[in-house]
């Protein structure tokens, strides 16, 4: 009888798993089943991203050899000799307002430089707008817009570290002018390093469509809030390969705090980041094979500069830095990027392996020394450098 009931028990388990895996694979039954729209969050974030104009006036040097097919063979259309004449040029590109006042985050690429800058809104409005902070090593600058008074929408912006390989986000801009445009994608890979694109080397990528004029537009992620800035795209051709890179909010918070808090020199703000006076190189599968190392990750310190805030703190030449405030690192442009984004004045916790031992060590977020004092001067004269400092 028992054994009978155990039958009856076993058969009633597979039929209800059956009904289970059926009801998953079932054809939706409902239009509400059948709808998934991405709407909502364009809704919430697509005001705040506004097209950006900047018109920058360029000096180039013709050549007395332009358009002459033997001699620009050997001197080229801009070649030596010849008179500079300056044009009006035109960039283009996409920002996202932080802040009702009229904070917008961009591209440095895309304003640096610029005169006559104009921000458009989706809702047609126009406002003019001054650098107020260009940051070329991150490649993102911070304009303030003269709202006359309007309050504007916003986008928040959240830490891109719960970001995971397979998220799905969207990508909002004004690619190649042809007026606000929502791309949608999933998130590539996290922490890429090897691009050269700015000092820092550290990008989201996405396969979200991103073509020129997204520059400085947001990636967002599902809760509607801003995880990085569009900023370059892998291609042959000029346009999309599925393959773009977007700056993390981290980042980006810093360049809008030192925009906040920052004193103005030469009519911009600046930033000053976090010294650590030390290199390092990735660990490889050999080195962390020779170190005893479970896997080949972290940073090995090669050098310690004599003023270092990490040595200070005891970081030695040897060690193998594997996180920084709790999150992995991976390579030399990851330690760089994390200890980056401490602010001046806090502390940065380090992770180390020193002889198969795992500690942790505090370095306070310190700025460079100015030792030897630097010695600027203005150059004068009839030359190409005339007026650089």
């Amino acid at each position: 009888m028992g054994i009978r009931v155990l039958q009856l028990f076993a058969i009633f388990c597979i039929a209800i798993g059956a009904t289970a895996f059926a009801q998953e694979r079932a054809v939706p039954s409902s239009r509400q089943q059948v709808m998934f729209s991405y709407a909502p969050i364009v809704k919430q974030v697509a005001p705040a991203v506004v097209n950006v104009y900047a018109k920058k006036i360029v000096t180039r040097r013709m050549s007395p050899f332009a358009g002459d097919p033997f001699f620009e063979r050997f001197f080229g259309s801009s070649g030596l000799g010849g008179v500079t004449r300056q044009q009006m040029e035109s960039a283009l590109g996409s920002g996202v307002i932080v802040d009702p006042a009229g904070l917008v985050v961009t591209n440095a690429h895309v304003v640096k430089d610029g005169q006559d800058i104009m921000v458009v809104l989706s809702d047609g409005r126009e406002f003019s707008a001054n650098i107020s902070l260009v940051d070329e090593k991150s490649d993102l600058a911070v304009l303030r817009v003269d709202t006359n008074g309007q309050s504007l929408p916003y986008a928040r912006i959240e830490s891109s570290d719960s970001l995971e390989v397979g998220d799905i986000v969207i990508a909002i801009g004004n690619p190649f002018g042809v007026g606000q445009t929502v791309t949608s994608g999933i998130v590539s890979a996290l922490a890429r390093s090897s691009l050269n694109i700015n000092d820092f080397n550290f990008f989201i990528q996405t396969d979200a469509a991103i073509n020129p004029g997204n520059s400085g537009g947001p990636l967002v992620d599902m809760n509607g809030s801003v995880v990085g800035i569009n900023t370059a795209i892998y291609s042959r051709d000029g346009g999309s390969l599925g393959i773009g890179f977007a700056i993390p909010s981290e980042m980006v918070q810093t360049v809008i705090a030192a925009e906040r808090n920052g004193t103005p020199i030469d009519g911009h703000k600046s930033i000053v980041r976090p010294w650590v006076g030390a290199t390092g190189q990735t660990v490889t599968a050999d080195i962390a094979d020779s170190l005893g190392l479970n896997r080949p990750a972290g940073v090995l310190i090669k050098k310690l500069h004599p003023a270092s805030p990490a040595l200070q703190a005891g970081l030695k030449v040897g060690d193998v830095v594997t996180h920084i405030n709790g999150r992995e690192i991976r390579d030399p442009a990851e330690m760089k990027f994390r200890l980056a984004t401490v602010p001046i004045g806090e502390q940065a916790q380090l992770t180390l392996m020193r002889q198969g031992q795992s500690l942790d060590i505090e370095v306070e977020a310190a700025p460079p020394p100015d030792n030897p004092p630097r010695h600027e001067t203005i150059l004068e004269g009839q030359h190409p450098l005339r007026g650089a400092k």
